[in-house]
C-alpha cells in the first residue's frame, strides 16, 4: 500500500497542470472613490456590468469615478401608521369613529358621577 501513496504532494491542493499557453480574460481596472477621498481599485472582466457604489475593505461605500451618481429608487417609501390606516379608512370614517368614541367616553364620565 505504502508503495502507491504519492509522496511529497499535497493532494486537492495543487494542480498537476500547467499555465502555459492558457491566457487570462481581457480585463479592465475600475476606480472608486469615497467621501472622505480614499481610492478603491476593482478589477473586472471586460464584459462585466460595472456597479456604481462598492463597498471598500474598510466598510465605506465609495462612488465610481466618472460614472453616474446612484439613485435610490429600490428603496421604499417610510409608511407612518397613519398612512397605513388611510389605506383602510377614509377621512369621513375616521371622523364619525372618534365622535362615538368620544360620546361613548362622555357616557361614562357621566355614570360615575
Amino acid at each position: 500500500m505504502s508503495d502507491r501513496s504519492l509522496r511529497g504532494m499535497r493532494l486537492g491542493a495543487q494542480s498537476m497542470e500547467t499555465e502555459s499557453g492558457v491566457e487570462p480574460a481581457p480585463r479592465q481596472r475600475v476606480e472608486y472613490r469615497c467621501e472622505d477621498g480614499e481610492q478603491v481599485f476593482v478589477t473586472f472582466a471586460i464584459e462585466a456590468e460595472i456597479p456604481p457604489v462598492w463597498v471598500s475593505k474598510t466598510g465605506k461605500e465609495a462612488l465610481l469615478v466618472n460614472g453616474e451618481k446612484p439613485t435610490d429608487s429600490n428603496e421604499k417609501a417610510v409608511r407612518t401608521h397613519w398612512d397605513m390606516l388611510l389605506e383602510r379608512r377614509t377621512l369621513p370614517e375616521l371622523e364619525q369613529i372618534l365622535d362615538d368614541r368620544l360620546k361613548i367616553l362622555r357616557e361614562r364620565r357621566s355614570v360615575r358621577s
